[in-house]
């Protein structure tokens, strides 16, 4: 809600103690999630003494879609969703196997145009000495998005990236007990699945129930998973998420 970040607020809102905790906002749309799980793993494991962080997927896609667009207004939903992750390493450096075992993340800025929310201001002129000076006031305007384009990229690059962080883990496809993908076209997933050789039974996915709510999709669809017990301690999830930038990644995570 606040444009210059709502980290700090969220995290006062939530108790964490401001002289050992830091908060900040990470942008990153439809891939915010998968990029903020593993930023927060580099905190844990770099030596710092960080020891949990709480990362938080949210969007509000209902403010910025255009609702005379039947084509795309129907696909979007707001949500927000966390995860806890825990450095688990000892004194020694050694850990259960248990968090994130591989990464990749790639960003491409040429295909912006194609899914987009941008400024939009509104010019004024103010009093000052001559002719006055033009500022604008700020705003945006409503999102849009080429469909044909982001779906080709979809299912071009994330089994790409997913097959990336896999052999960053060390594991093959036959490791992986679920596929969780940001929650964005049911075909999407299906293609993806194929393309990995994994069958529809092992993808995860509520997207009938809340449509497309970007950053928070992927700890939505997560959080069902685990409560209902289809996840389960010890299990292999192959995450990926994918959109506006137009931004991509994949991890490996090895539920604890």
């Amino acid at each position: 809600d606040d444009l210059f970040g709502d980290a700090p607020s969220i995290a006062h809102a939530v108790g964490c103690d401001s002289s050992k905790c830091v908060a900040f906002d990470l942008t990153a749309a439809c891939s915010g999630f998968l990029f903020g799980i593993v930023t927060a793993s580099q905190f844990l494991n770099n030596g710092g003494g960080a020891k949990n962080a709480l990362v938080l997927g949210a969007d509000a896609l209902t403010r910025w879609v255009d609702w005379e667009d039947r084509n795309s207004c129907i696909l979007f939903g707001d949500g927000a969703g966390a995860m806890v992750l825990t450095s688990d390493a000892d004194d020694s450096g050694e850990g259960d196997g248990i968090g994130i075992l591989g990464y990749a993340m790639h960003s491409n800025g040429g295909g912006y145009k194609d899914l987009k929310c941008i400024y939009r201001g509104e010019p004024k002129t103010i009093s000052t000495p001559g002719d006055g000076t033009i500022v604008h006031d700020g705003s945006y305007d409503l999102m849009t998005m080429n469909g044909r384009k982001v779906y080709s990229f979809a299912t071009r690059e994330v089994p790409t990236v997913l097959q990336e962080a896999l052999d960053n883990a060390g594991i093959s496809v036959d490791d992986v007990d679920h596929l969780l993908l940001h929650q964005a076209n049911i075909r999407i997933m299906e293609v993806v699945a194929d393309r990995l050789g994994m069958p529809m039974e092992k993808v995860i996915t509520n997207l009938y129930k809340y449509g497309n709510t970007s950053a928070a999709s992927i700890p939505l669809a997560l959080d069902e998973a685990v409560r209902s017990g289809r996840v389960k301690k010890g299990d292999v999830i192959a995450c990926a998420g994918f959109g506006a930038g137009l931004s991509w990644g994949a991890a490996i995570l090895k539920w604890g």
